[in-house]
């Protein structure tokens, strides 16, 4: 029994990576709108029962490491000695963009692709937006809890999207300028005399 469990999840993962990579070969192929959940699934060689049980739409499977994303980054942030001043909760959210960069940008051809996709399809650019107003709220709340005030609890985490933001518009789609670019964008911020971007 225990170990028919790891087989059942190893099945389960290899189906999601093959809907994935699937999904992403037809929205290249023929672009984000024209393609439909039907041709993912033949694509992967899956029912659409089988496609409908890992993602609700094919919307969800563009952004699939959604939740591990954004568990990462709340879980590194966890990570790190509470700290209840804005500079210092900045620095720290500083660090964990820049490790989130260089995680998202080290499949850089899946990193293209998926910034391709989001930039050209305004469904896509919404739900992006969606995610990271998430993220925001569950750093808000991770700094709550480890004593910071409301102020930089709401703060923090909007300063380091921001960085985050300009830092991607400015790496334009290039996966190995990404994490350098938000980095300088943190940076930046010393120059507005303030120490967060030391």
């Amino acid at each position: 029994m225990s170990e028919r469990a790891p087989l059942r999840e190893r099945k389960q993962q290899r189906a999601r990576e093959q809907i994935v990579a699937a999904a992403f070969e037809l929205f290249a192929e023929r672009g984000f709108a024209a393609v439909t959940v039907t041709d993912i699934a033949e694509r992967a060689e899956v029912g659409r029962t089988t496609f409908f049980r890992y993602f609700g739409d094919k919307q969800e499977v563009v952004f699939a490491d959604e939740e591990a994303v954004v568990e990462g980054v709340t879980g590194r942030h966890r990570e790190l000695p509470p700290v209840t001043d804005l500079a210092g909760a900045v620095a720290q959210m500083r660090v964990v963009a820049v490790e989130l960069c260089r995680e998202l940008t080290a499949d850089g051809e899946h990193f293209r692709a998926h910034e391709r996709l989001v930039r050209d399809n305004p469904e896509l650019r919404d739900r992006a937006a969606r995610k990271f107003a998430r993220l925001g709220e569950r750093l808000r709340a991770t700094l709550l809890e480890r004593g910071a005030s409301a102020e930089v609890a709401v703060l923090a985490p909007q300063i380091a999207l921001a960085c985050y933001a300009a830092g991607s518009a400015l790496a334009d789609g290039d996966p190995d300028v990404l994490a350098g670019a938000v980095d300088a964008a943190f940076g930046r911020l010393s120059e507005l005399g303030g120490q967060v971007g030391g």
